[in-house]
């Protein structure tokens, strides 16, 4: 009786080594780590904290670990990509773009929610390489025309996104009302599609951004601020983009050419 369970040992704790394989192969429980390590790595270099390149790069070492582990013990199935763009491939819009300027207000308490959003540990903004290099052809263009670019949100984390569905949720918490959403009711957020549980921002390719008068040192008037939740926001407040037909004298014609402008250059 004692001989067989001796021999059952070795295929016990084999079955223990792959067990905590897989637990510790999980990404949320190795970007703890990871990150912890590069800060560590940093300290000792004399740097205080982890930049925001570091850290997706980091992130991104842990996502592709985890995919690594699963895969390789196969225990639970097929491991499904994150909707997120491959982190190594991100560049920092400061250094692609740098006639941007940058007002990241998810970094901020001035935003919709009245707090700073999860993973939004910087106040930089991060592009997949391919359209930062779109947008810098067409910063260059409107710099010539007397504007700059004015960046308020580009890559966006799913933490981020899942932030914004909790507070849409919670809809006593109207801190911000007056300022983003006065003549809606909260509760219609989601119906409307201003929240919604994903977004194209987790992939590293969408920014959000305004044009900047270098002349008068103000931003153009797009019918709406940003992140304004109301008709100001649509596309075709002032008129039929499609159709180049916009009703009124205002800046959303400039904008509307500017947007054409990078689309073509990304694609």
């Amino acid at each position: 009786m004692k001989k067989n369970k001796s021999s059952k040992l070795p295929l016990i704790l084999t079955l223990v080594v792959v067990l905590l394989l897989i637990l510790a192969g999980s990404e949320r429980r190795l970007r703890p780590t990871y990150i912890g390590i590069a800060k560590l790595e940093n300290k000792i270099k004399g740097i205080d904290g982890i930049s925001a390149a570091s850290l997706a790069k980091v992130k991104g070492d842990a996502r592709r670990h985890s995919l690594m582990i699963r895969k390789g013990f196969g225990l639970f199935g097929k491991a499904k990509e994150a909707p997120e763009a491959n982190y190594d491939d991100f560049v920092l819009i400061s250094e692609a773009v740098p006639d941007a300027i940058l007002e990241i207000r998810y970094y901020s308490t001035y935003n919709f929610v009245g707090t700073r959003i999860d993973g939004y540990e910087q106040p930089t903004a991060l592009l997949t390489r391919e359209a930062a290099e779109a947008l810098r052809a067409v910063s260059d263009e409107v710099m010539a025309q007397g504007y700059r670019l004015k960046i308020y949100d580009a890559y966006r984390p799913q933490c981020a996104v899942d932030h914004f569905v909790r507070w849409a949720a919670d809809i006593p918490d109207t801190l911000m009302k007056p300022y983003f959403y006065p003549d809606l009711d909260k509760s219609v957020l989601f119906d409307q599609e201003y929240i919604m549980a994903k977004s194209g921002h987790t992939r590293g390719s969408t920014v959000d951004l305004t044009l900047f008068d270098m002349a008068t040192e103000k931003e153009l008037d797009m019918g709406g601020t940003f992140d304004w939740f109301g008709p100001e926001s649509h596309p075709d407040f002032c008129g039929d983009p499609a159709a180049s037909a916009f009703n009124g004298d205002n800046h959303k014609k400039i904008f509307e050419l500017m947007l054409t402008k990078f689309i073509t250059c990304f694609n």
